[in-house]
């Protein structure tokens, strides 16, 4: 499984989280810690005070008027008592929690030297709670030289979380996460559009160039994108300007060639030099085709691919040929008609020239339109199915010279599929022959 994600908006999201997760939670504890020192500094103050009030009143006071308070002042939690010795004894039995020595300071603070102070503190038992159940005994000497000394058991109740700062930290997480996924999303929208862009471009060089808007770093990106695009259709009209002198060039010594051989005497050999002329003029016109339909690109419009499908298999039928439709479109495909259909024908007519016979199979998903032609010849070696793709490729077995073609039907129909994001490809059927299939992305 894989741990983290491959997108450049999943990873940001994933550091931002992280980070602003850990952040949060590191904040919150030292912001607990904090409080919860606080609350106890501001409770031993306060307990210290009431201790030491209690301590001036009753050493002001007549003997027999302090056991009497005292005794009120006791509960059921704190036992106040005078007496001759103290009941905490000189020593600790056992170390002090590190807690007291903040009580112990408050107190020694509130009550000043003249007060001697002696204070222990032993657990009992743990309460029904899961708090432990401690008896803390303090006692003061007063200036009579008696011990006011006081036990009280308390119960360390395990520590309440507060959930109001719990709460608050999960709303800025929550809001911060949001904020973090705009931001990124924000950024990482460019990105998005400059791949889409270079997709498309890759379908269709004519398409309108970017907009250079948004951020520096995206204007000049989109800046790139459009001169790069503009290079590019200036080199494919130079090569297209280039091949159309070339052609030109080319069409006055096949004149001149073709008037020396009807000046020949042997027919046979004027019928030669005839042939070879012709091939000579067709792969140039083809050449020119070729070119030309990489360079124009037609407006895209909904297209009957039934209907289409129909009058090829019709016009093969009309010329004696076998051609056989098979599955239906519900709905028209947005296309460039004189390209596709020129993809298609090329597709077709390659199964009735080498295989003898074209079966056309259509099928549709919402995703995309799928055309299978096949044929019953003898199809082609593993090895060449991708080098046949290659403009002006000859195969020797069966698909050469003597057939017709130039070699350059299935690098157009090729160029169509992609020129509309699809895929063109070539397999050879279990039961022998070929089967192109044509996939168009909807």
């Amino acid at each position: 499984m894989r741990l983290f994600p491959r997108s450049l908006f999943g990873r940001l999201v994933l550091v931002l989280t992280a980070g602003i997760t850990v952040a949060l939670i590191g904040s919150a504890a030292v912001n607990l810690h904090e409080r919860h020192h606080m609350i106890e500094h501001a409770r031993y103050e306060r307990f210290a005070q009431r201790i030491a009030t209690m301590t001036q009143l009753l050493d002001r006071m007549e003997p027999s008027e302090r056991n009497q308070l005292a005794r009120v002042m006791s509960d059921h939690h704190t036992h106040i008592h005078i007496a001759p010795t103290p009941d905490a004894p000189g020593r600790h039995p056992a170390p002090m929690p590190p807690r007291y020595d903040q009580l112990d300071a408050a107190l020694s603070a509130q009550l000043g030297p003249s007060y001697p102070l002696r204070m222990s503190v032993r657990n009992e038992k743990r309460g029904a709670h899961g708090g432990i159940t401690q008896q803390r005994t303090i006692s003061i000497r007063l200036h009579d030289g008696n011990w006011l000394s006081m036990v009280e058991r308390h119960t360390e109740s395990p520590t309440r979380q507060p959930y109001s700062l719990l709460i608050q930290l999960g709303i800025v997480l929550v809001v911060a996460l949001l904020l973090s996924l705009l931001a990124v999303t924000w950024t990482t929208r460019p990105l998005g559009m400059l791949a889409a862009a270079a997709n498309a471009l890759g379908r269709d060089i004519h398409r309108p160039p970017l907009p250079e808007t948004g951020p520096t770093e995206v204007r000049h990106a989109a800046a790139a994108f459009n001169l790069m695009q503009q290079r590019l259709l200036q080199f494919l009209a130079h090569r297209l300007r280039m091949l159309t002198a070339i052609s030109h060039d080319l069409k006055t010594p096949v004149t001149r060639l073709r008037l020396r051989a009807e000046m020949l005497d042997d027919p046979k050999l004027r019928d030669e030099i005839n042939h070879d002329l012709d091939e000579m003029d067709a792969m140039l016109t083809a050449t020119l085709a070729y070119m030309r339909g990489e360079a124009e690109r037609e407006k895209i419009q909904p297209i009957d691919v039934n209907a289409l499908l129909e009058s090829m298999v019709a016009d093969a039928q009309a010329l004696g040929q076998q051609a056989t439709l098979s599955g239906q479109v519900a709905t028209p495909y947005p296309a460039r008609p004189r390209a596709l259909r020129r993809a298609i024908e090329n597709l077709v007519q390659n199964a009735l020239r080498y295989g003898g016979d074209a079966e056309i199979a259509v099928s549709e998903s919402p995703d995309a339109l799928v055309i299978r032609v096949a044929d019953n010849g003898p199809g082609l070696p593993e090895s060449e199915l991708e080098l046949v793709f290659e403009p002006f490729y000859r195969t020797e077995r069966s698909r050469n010279r003597e057939t017709g073609g130039t070699g350059l039907g299935l690098a157009i129909a090729r160029d169509v599929a992609e020129s509309h994001g699809g895929t063109l490809t070539l397999s050879n059927r279990g039961k022998g022959g070929l089967v192109a299939t044509l996939t168009l992305p909807r």
